[in-house]
């Protein structure tokens, strides 16, 4: 991709409504290429609005929006219609430079026209268009859709699939510009990983919005928040904008207190004296003076979430056990020998490649579907709150949140409920509201809630925070971490997995263990079994000659000098980070004086880590390159 575009997207002034709701006033903000931003904010913020007006499906009610001539934008499609085409043919369509010349060389061969014909052939290999299967069924692949998945048609699909597809797609397109909205949604924790080194490559501009904060972390190098129909734009990755954010805010409740001293010293004078003709002018100066003031608000709170478990009447121990359990679809076996007794202070994730039964296991521990053979185990006390995406579904769509609330509390006062459906975000003129214009988090929102009101002794969360915003995840991990119960989590999102869970346990090989690594350690587990994955199921094409040609030794010389360069830059790059991260250490730092001191502590810290997760990359590619040779 060749382009020496620097200033690629400006927006100059820029208001935009949804309806009567204000959701951005007079922003400016110039996106620059190669940047690599995540969009953040609550709900309803208007991020999705935003990348709407960037696509010129919305108009800017005020101010301008301007692009170069000619970038190209790419996107995943919000919905997919059911057809028979694959898979495969459905992602390769993402490529439309492709299929236009695909069309032109059809008409050329229909004209029997052979420089036409030449020419097209020439601008197929100038965009490496005969890899184009190979690319898609990687894609696919990486987004854990099997071989034979990948020959299967649209209508075969689930809608969670197909939204996989859609991101497929728009990965296979060639955007100067590609704008992502919850790209880890309906994902599981392998593709995840999978998609974070892909962007990693991605060489044009990214425009991210994702409430994961690992995967912020990761794979961006700017935050844009938007927060009281602002956008403020801050330099680093997610857990830097957090702690500059903090610093901001602070300073904001100092300027703000001493603001408002100031002020309350400027009326007493005018209460005191403006009765006074002798004083009356100057009294009257001070009016002005407060009258031209700027005023600084306070700190707002910025989550309406505060809710906690409500704790079991009891918790029997075991709770549940399976004794040589096993699960099969028809003669399909997708785990056997399962040997499990969860006890009320368990807190367990469950790892594992896509496919591997994690859900399945769930759904068994649930009892949502029956073993094939072996026992399931529940003690009379067990009371489970199970939580799948299909939960969301069972929602009546033309009831209300005190409506559902109501079906299992009966015997509560209705200001109760409205109180703690008001914890879970709904305020007093949403609990009237039918559930059918809730958006996909309040629906999440709702289902999370029924299920803590019933005071689970066991909680089964399988991918809880698809559709929750960052606000939302931080309550949820809070009040886990303060759960009295037990707790089996499926989940993508790797800060949660982390803050409330004590012990792994994979699920891999058609079995159940106990995994004794960290999230990293199951990051360089999963490369591994890919890894072997993949050389199994590939067929020998030739054998191998038993002497290694001048050129390869020369490629692998070259990938081992490559690899030793990247290790002594990683060495450097570490010492100079441990250097910056032991200076943000220091208590003193964070007074108001050394203000400036912070800021460029934090910006050299995101450089680092952005210089070390690059080297780290090109080490990674090196060192797979030369496993092959």
């Amino acid at each position: 991709m060749h382009i020496d575009i620097k200033n690629m997207i400006t927006l100059k002034n820029v208001s935009l409504r949804r309806g009567k709701h204000l959701l951005l006033k007079d922003v400016n903000w110039t996106i620059y290429h190669k940047q690599r931003i995540g969009l953040i904010g609550e709900n309803g913020s208007g991020k999705t609005s935003l990348f709407s007006l960037l696509l010129s499906e919305l108009e800017a009610d005020t101010g301008e929006v301007e692009f170069p001539k000619r970038l190209k934008l790419a996107h995943v499609a919000q919905e997919t219609q059911s057809s028979d085409k694959t898979a495969l043919e459905f992602v390769l369509e993402g490529d439309q430079e492709l299929i236009n010349l695909e069309n032109e060389l059809k008409i050329a061969e229909e004209q029997n026209d052979g420089h036409a014909i030449a020419v097209i052939h020439t601008r197929f290999s100038e965009i490496d268009a005969y890899t184009a299967p190979a690319r898609a069924a990687q894609l696919l692949n990486g987004l854990g859709f099997t071989q034979k998945e990948q020959s299967q048609t649209m209508r075969e699909f689930s809608g969670g699939w197909r939204v996989r597809l859609n991101l497929a797609k728009a990965l296979m397109g060639r955007g100067e510009v590609l704008l992502l909205d919850e790209p880890t949604n309906h994902l599981d924790l392998d593709a995840v990983i999978w998609l974070e080194k892909w962007l990693m490559d991605f060489p044009g501009t990214l425009l991210l919005i994702s409430h994961d904060r690992d995967f912020l972390d990761r794979v961006v190098n700017h935050i844009a928040h938007i927060a009281h129909q602002a956008l403020t734009v801050y330099s680093g990755n997610y857990s830097t904008f957090e702690k500059q954010r903090a610093d901001a805010l602070l300073l904001q409740q100092a300027a703000y207190e001493k603001q408002q001293k100031h002020i309350a010293h400027l009326r007493k004078f005018i209460d005191r004296f403006k009765a006074k003709a002798s004083k009356a002018r100057q009294a009257q100066s001070r009016v002005k003076a407060i009258e031209r003031m700027e005023i600084i608000s306070a700190i707002q709170e910025e989550t309406p979430f505060h809710f906690h478990f409500r704790e079991p009447s009891k918790c029997p121990n075991p709770l549940l056990r399976l004794e040589d359990a096993s699960i099969a679809y028809g003669e399909k076996k997708v785990l056997h020998n399962l040997n499990i007794s969860i006890t009320p202070k368990d807190r367990i994730a469950l790892l594992g490649p896509n496919g591997a039964g994690k859900s399945s296991l769930i759904k068994l521990l649930a009892n949502e579907i029956s073993a094939e053979s072996g026992e399931r185990i529940a003690n009379a006390g067990l009371n489970i709150g199970y939580f799948a995406q299909h939960q969301v579904d069972h929602l009546r769509l033309d009831e209300t949140p005190l409506d559902h609330l109501r079906d299992i509390a009966s015997n509560h006062r209705e200001q109760e409920l409205r109180t703690y459906l008001g914890s879970f975000g709904f305020p007093e003129k949403r609990v009237h509201e039918p559930v059918k214009i809730f958006s996909g988090g309040e629906k999440s929102r709702l289902a999370l809630a029924l299920i803590i009101w019933q005071k689970p002794n066991l909680l089964l969360l399988d991918e809880p925070t698809n559709h929750l915003d960052l606000e939302m995840r931080q309550a949820l991990s809070l009040a886990l971490q303060d759960y009295e119960g037990a707790m089996i989590l499926v989940s993508h999102d790797r800060f949660l997995v982390r803050s409330t869970v004590d012990q792994l346990m994979l699920v891999a090989n058609h079995e159940l263990s106990i995994y004794d690594g960290d999230l990293d350690d199951y990051e360089r587990w999963l490369f591994q079994f890919r890894k072997e994955t993949h050389s199994t199921s590939k067929q020998p094409i030739l054998e191998a000659s038993p002497k290694i040609d001048s050129e390869e030794r020369e490629q692998r010389k070259a990938f081992i000098q490559e690899i030793k360069k990247c290790e002594i830059e990683m060495e450097k790059l570490q010492k100079q980070l441990d250097i910056i991260e032991k200076k943000l250490s220091e208590n003193t730092l964070y007074e108001e004086l050394k203000k400036q001191e912070l800021h460029d502590l934090l910006r050299e810290q995101s450089s680092l880590q952005h210089a070390l997760q690059e080297n780290e990359n090109v080490w990674l590619k090196a060192t797979e390159a030369l496993e092959k040779k």
